[in-house]
């Protein structure tokens, strides 16, 4: 399986300026859901696609409705991923999830309570249950390859 360059990994999807709290920052901002449905649908768009040639079934992440890839690399004992998506409103989502797993230690991880987060921007109200198994699915798969 082909994998990506190290270096690739090693910075937050939209560069370094978005942690959980300028993206809890900028969602909550929104008063109602369509404001906070156009901002993850901003990011997805903002957010590097991975080369066609990385988008491989054996990096697929499975439980995704939509075609969603993951890879993982550590170093000096910190967890980094990439992912993708063929759904914006997902890449939109994988941005959250990148900007909180991405740099973590294993024990960092392990305490990452996305679930609470997510309730918090009003995610779980607002997602179709696909798209929230989904959703959980990718960070599971996290969870998983940082474990």
């Amino acid at each position: 399986m082909m994998t990506p360059e190290p270096s690739l990994f090693l910075s937050s999807p939209l560069g370094r300026e978005l942690t959980q709290a300028t993206l809890s920052q900028e969602l909550m901002a929104q008063p109602h859901w369509q404001g906070r449905y156009r901002i993850l649908m901003k990011l997805g768009n903002r957010m590097a696609k991975l080369a066609p040639e990385l988008q491989q079934a054996a990096a697929a992440v499975a439980g995704c409705e939509s075609a969603t890839w993951l890879y993982h690399y550590q170093q000096a004992g910190r967890h980094y991923f990439l992912a993708d998506s063929d759904s914006r409103i997902v890449r939109g989502l994988l941005v959250l999830v990148l900007a909180a797993a991405n740099g973590r230690s294993a024990e960092q991880l392990a305490q990452l309570d996305l679930a609470a987060w997510f309730a918090q921007l009003g995610l779980a109200d607002h997602l179709s249950p696909s798209r929230s198994n989904g959703l959980n699915a990718v960070v599971e798969a996290i969870l998983q390859r940082g474990g």
